[in-house]
């Protein structure tokens, strides 16, 4: 297996660079369930979300469709998908970004009750707790 770095995700969805696009494009689709399937990090992913918001504009709207078209392409593989789909789910309806979702997911699967913070914005989050 390999993974990618996010610029080649970047590269593949947003199509800025046409050379660096055609290359991860070519990448990306000989990958598949029956070829090597392609690792996306779970600080790619967080990565993916910050550069798509602010560099490229993309709203949360759509940055979050783009998360949920990356889940359902069978080339990729994730660290825990049911653990991102979550987070996900959460960055959908709530203010918090998809890295502090992503956070507090990761710690309730790994036996934690809750992840404290001082961070306001993630109260309404079941995996948090303001300190």
């Amino acid at each position: 297996m390999k993974a990618v770095d996010t610029n080649v995700l970047v590269r593949y969805l947003v199509q800025d660079d046409p050379r660096q696009g055609r290359r991860a494009g070519a990448f990306i689709e000989a990958a598949g369930p029956d070829a090597e399937q392609i690792l996306i990090g779970n600080i790619v992913l967080c990565e993916l979300v910050w550069v798509l918001e602010s560099a490229y504009g993309y709203k949360k709207a759509e940055i979050a469709d783009t998360l949920e078209k990356l889940l359902q392409v069978a080339a990729f593989r994730f660290e825990n998908k049911d653990i991102v789909r979550a987070a996900l789910g959460e960055y959908r309806v709530a203010a918090p970004d998809f890295a502090d979702c992503l956070i507090g997911r990761i710690h309730r699967w790994l036996g934690c009750e809750t992840t404290v913070t001082f961070d306001t914005a993630l109260r309404k989050l079941p995996t948090f707790q303001l300190l």
